[in-house]
């Protein structure tokens, strides 16, 4: 069932990125008008399926297009799309929008709305932190929602946000609602990464496959969201891989200033300027820093992925930094450089990996990390 206002505002969401609107409270979708149409068409041709896997990468708009969806849905009659009992029937809906001064529209906003239900990892009032999985439990919550919201015999809306964190009980419970579903119930379930699903749950949905935003949906995506990014547009869109979510992060922890001073740092080597490699891994140090932290991990390993595909023939088509070109240009000249950048980026990125789950001192790793990419920057330079 739909939490209370109350309840919501008191413990943070998981499905919420941090600094950004909740997808509830999105109106509008950038960039994935195919998606969109797809999925109008199966509606108004009577074609409508009853769970529909929602994939692509993070931050693209999945959640937001699941909870578009969900409200279409629940703001149209159940029978036959544009059907009436008098006349001729009202031309089929060509949009998903239905207005923010909807009923619907508004009893979502606040989770109140009786014929919606949204999974997701629960927050844990004693441990003051999200579950780390979506358990059995949560899932088990349909039962009673189904038969509560079966009263009135209209259409029902599930959103599972997101699916891949369902554990091994809660996948099979959710399994079983797949393979019987209730009369009038739709099911969405938003994936980032498909194929840790359970086979039969790919299955026996329908999919619908987002891709990343161009520049252009971009800006316009984060412009909807408040945030003013026209003058460095070019970059966010580099460094998000066409992800609003990631351009919001981004945004909100200064990463593209952050990677131009990555890119200030490692224009140093292969003669490394030690000291200021030791001011950007002390600026990673301490708990009001683990976010900045994660930022310069990926940020770095972005840079290497950068890098690989520069030497490999694919450079970027714009600078993600100023000077971003000519120091790719002269760490990876060729496709042997490019073979040893794509190595050491799988290498760097298992040691963050574990250092992150061993609690590894955040400057110890940072300046690790970068003598490596000095070492191979030296070795390409000889």
């Amino acid at each position: 069932m739909s939490a209370a206002l109350g309840e919501m505002e008191l413990a943070p969401e998981a499905d919420r990125a941090p600094g950004a609107p909740h997808p509830r409270e999105t109106v509008a979708l950038f960039g994935q008008d195919a998606a969109e149409a797809r999925f109008l068409d199966a509606f108004t041709t009577g074609r409508l399926h009853h769970a529909w896997l929602i994939t692509g990468p993070r931050g693209v708009g999945k959640a937001t297009l699941a909870w578009r969806i969900a409200r279409f849905l629940l703001a149209q009659p159940v029978g036959e799309p544009g059907g009436g009992l008098f006349g001729a029937a009202p031309p089929p809906p060509d949009t998903l929008d239905i207005g923010t001064d909807h009923p619907v529209y508004r009893r979502s906003a606040q989770l109140a709305e009786p014929r919606l239900c949204l999974i997701r990892r629960a927050w844990d009032e004693k441990k003051a932190r999200h579950a780390a999985q979506i358990s059995v439990e949560e899932v088990r919550k349909l039962n009673g929602f189904f038969h509560m919201s079966a009263a009135d015999g209209g259409r029902r809306v599930v959103i599972v946000d997101s699916a891949d964190e369902m554990n091994v009980s809660a996948a099979n419970a959710l399994l079983k609602t797949l393979e019987e579903p209730p009369k009038h119930a739709v099911l969405l379930l938003v994936s980032h990464q498909p194929s840790r699903l359970l086979p039969t749950i790919r299955s026996r949905c329908r999919e619908l496959r987002l891709a990343p935003l161009g520049q252009d949906d971009l800006a316009r995506a984060l412009d909807a969201a408040g945030f003013d990014a026209a003058d460095r547009s070019d970059a966010l869109a580099e460094l998000s891989a066409g992800s609003v979510g990631e351009a919001l992060r981004l945004t909100n922890l200064d990463g593209v200033e952050t990677y131009g001073e990555i890119i200030a740092l490692f224009a140093t080597m292969p003669r490394l300027d030690r000291a200021r490699a030791l001011k950007l891994a002390e600026g990673c140090v301490g708990a009001a820093n683990v976010e900045r932290f994660d930022l310069v991990l990926g940020l770095m390993d972005r840079f290497l992925a950068r890098l690989a595909r520069a030497g490999a023939g694919r450079p970027p088509i714009v600078e993600a930094a100023p000077g971003e070109a000519g120091l790719m240009a002269r760490l990876a000249p060729d496709a042997w450089a490019a073979g040893d950048w794509a190595v050491l980026q799988q290498e760097l990125s298992a040691r963050a990996a574990h250092a992150r789950a061993v609690n590894l001192d955040p400057a110890a790793l940072i300046l690790d990390m970068v003598f490596k990419i000095n070492d191979t920057a030296s070795r390409v330079a000889r």
